[in-house]
């Protein structure tokens, strides 16, 4: 198989994470990085050990770069992730691909023409242990319906920069909400559960003085499913998963993982027993880079760990919790947080 020759647009914190993992992927190797900055680009390059430097136009225009991997701000994912596509690069995304579904939908539909992978960056869907969760949840022994929670959450140390700027797409929901939505999402494909008919109920949060969401919750239901979900970006939440059946239950004690290593094992109960199941850790960002890698050399524009039905749905869960959270809980300028409820 042919090693894939990757770019990093956008030199920032995440993609030095992404740098650093590609030694331990598979099929990946850093060629080139791109930024608005060309110092930038270079100082990044210097670090991690890329050949080729430039802006962004003119990495995508490079016929030695297959692959491309957006660690931009939120608010410029899809046109990078389009300009890639269109001139025919595999595009790792990190999530969320938008800000709103309907931009999510433009860069799936623009990925779709292209006939070139893409792959949304939720990290924990991919490795072992996510493939052993799906394979519990779809062997039908937790019994239906099935209930999820699950939260993710941290305090920030200031209410400034991207977080806190709604110019930014800033705010919890797009931040670390897409995390217990998207575990959701992939319990409820595993159920067999039909993902168009996921609603959003329940919602609540609070929105800070500059016009973010700053902590929320949230129901997510269909025939057969339902989870709650919660984040933050002003409290520290337990980021652990309990999926619960009639006849038995499997806790993530660590969800998520960190950015260096997967969640390594949960606790299914059932049956009156209770075993752990155990799987390898991987390094998330090498496994997402593999498997972009696989799905070029293939010759598919999807990945299974992170489907577009997958990121579809999310993309549409997320924009609509955050829209009530915000509709409901406007913006009170220099004042505290106010408390939205639907």
């Amino acid at each position: 198989m042919r090693t894939t020759r990757w770019a990093v647009l956008g030199p920032g914190q995440i993609g030095g994470w992404f740098a650093r993992a590609l030694p331990r992927s598979e099929h990946g190797t850093l060629h080139a990085v791109a930024s608005s900055d060309r110092d930038r680009a270079a100082a990044f390059a210097r670090a991690h050990g890329a050949s080729v430097t430039g802006t962004y136009a003119e990495i995508l225009a490079r016929e030695d770069v297959d692959a491309v991997y957006v660690s931009t701000v939120h608010t410029t994912h899809a046109d990078l992730a389009v300009a890639a596509l269109v001139a025919g690069k595999a595009v790792l995304c990190e999530k969320p691909v938008a800000p709103t579904a309907a931009e999510t939908d433009r860069v799936l539909d623009a990925a779709a023409a292209s006939g070139m992978p893409f792959v949304e960056a939720y990290k924990h869907q991919f490795g072992p242990l996510a493939r052993a969760l799906h394979a519990t949840v779809a062997d039908g022994a937790l019994g239906t319906p099935l209930h999820v929670t699950s939260a993710f959450g941290f305090e920030a140390a200031e209410r400034t920069g991207r977080l806190f700027d709604p110019a930014l797409a800033g705010g919890a929901i797009l931040d670390v909400g897409g995390y217990p939505v998207s575990l959701a999402v992939a319990v409820a494909a595993a159920a067999g559960v039909d993902l168009s008919a996921l609603t959003v109920t329940d919602v609540a949060g609070t929105v800070g003085p500059t016009g973010v969401d700053e902590h929320a919750s949230a129901t997510i239901a269909a025939d057969g499913l339902t989870a709650a979900v919660e984040c933050s970006i002003v409290a520290d939440l337990p980021r652990s998963a309990v999926v619960e059946g009639p006849a038995g239950a499997l806790r993530l004690d660590d969800a998520f993982g960190s950015r260096a290593d997967s969640a390594a094992s949960f606790v299914v109960r059932a049956g009156g027993r209770e075993r752990v199941v155990d799987a390898p850790p991987v390094d998330p960002f090498a496994a997402e880079a593999d498997a972009v890698s696989l799905a070029l050399a293939d010759g598919r524009t999807e990945a299974p760990e992170m489907p577009w039905e997958h990121t579809r749905t999310v993309a549409r869960l997320l924009d609509r919790w955050r829209a009530v959270v915000v509709t409901a809980a406007p913006r009170a300028p220099g004042g505290p947080a106010t408390r939205a409820r639907d």
